[in-house]
């Protein structure tokens, strides 16, 4: 059966420029955390009976992004300050056929990028999982998914993506593993040139091992980078991890972000706000946010 594609829009008319966020409805009108992670936005984003996660706020705030799995199908929502206060969440991609999650907006702001198993034609069979983006519009986005290019997609599957400011994007993939289904996941970057990615290159050991790394945030200033991994010794089933850039440029060893941040559960999808004083991350459904204070004491 012909996939549905649902691209509902979520603003009317000319863009604008937008003016910031009063402080006291920033974020979602949530009070903020301090050192010990909490669910962001509980009845609004997180809910009880839906799974959530995969979330990033755009630059100027006024736009929150996410994931969230309705009757089996993973599907991506926004919520955005409107008229001096937050709408409810709205449907900006779905389909009765394919996944679409991992929203991430480009550094711009006119391209939001995510993951999708859709065919290359939108109506075949489910294939593996690309990266994909929709370009905004002055009436809100585009209604046909482009996929990122061969630079990062491969026969196999990719994983979530983060930009640094320059347009360079961090992501994970298993292309280089014998299987579709191989959990060797690592991460990579590929330069941004001549409107296309460049063919991407793996990061060095200090972040990848033999073991499942993926779900990769890297700082727009590209000094740092948060990664969720399966490796052994973590604290429960996927822990988040974090790696400094040294000065001479550099990927020191990864350290896992500890108790503040992981759990007995599975951690992943990280962001950090682009104020840097909260970051967000998933965990069994929920989404989470900590103050971004408790990276510092990792340095």
């Amino acid at each position: 059966m012909k996939a549905i594609l649902t691209i509902i829009l979520i603003s009317s008319g000319t863009l604008l420029a937008q003016t910031a966020v009063p402080s006291a409805s920033a974020y979602l009108n949530q009070p903020p955390p301090g050192l010990t992670s909490k669910v962001f936005a509980p009845g609004t984003v997180s809910l009880k009976d839906h799974y959530e996660y995969g979330s990033v706020f755009s630059k100027d705030s006024r736009e929150f992004y996410y994931a969230v799995i309705i009757k089996g199908k993973p599907q991506i929502r926004c919520v955005r300050f409107e008229n001096n206060g937050w709408t409810a969440p709205k449907t900006v991609i779905t389909s009765d056929k394919y996944e679409y999650n991992d929203p991430f907006l480009s550094p711009d702001g006119q391209r939001l990028f995510f993951i999708s198993d859709r065919a290359a034609d939108g109506t075949g069979p489910k294939k593996d999982f690309d990266i994909w983006y929709i370009e905004r519009k002055n009436d809100g986005w585009s209604d046909v998914p482009v996929n990122a290019g061969p630079g990062i997609n491969t026969a196999k599957n990719e994983y979530y993506m983060s930009f640094t400011n320059d347009g360079t994007i961090y992501f994970s993939s298993n292309g280089g593993t014998d299987a579709a289904n191989d959990k060797n996941y690592d991460v990579r970057f590929s330069k941004y040139s001549g409107g296309q990615f460049q063919p991407s290159q793996k990061l060095s050991q200090a972040v990848n091992t033999e073991h499942y790394e993926a779900d990769v945030f890297v700082s727009p200033d590209e000094q740092y980078l948060i990664f969720c991994t399966e490796r052994p010794g973590g604290l429960g089933k996927g822990d988040l991890y974090i790696s400094f850039k040294s000065k001479t440029g550099e990927w020191q060893p990864a350290k896992n972000m500890g108790p503040a941040v992981n759990s007995e559960g599975y951690e992943f999808c990280p962001f950090v706000s682009s104020d840097g004083q909260y970051l967000f991350f998933s965990r069994d459904g929920d989404i989470f946010w900590v103050s971004a204070e408790a990276m510092e004491g990792l340095r």
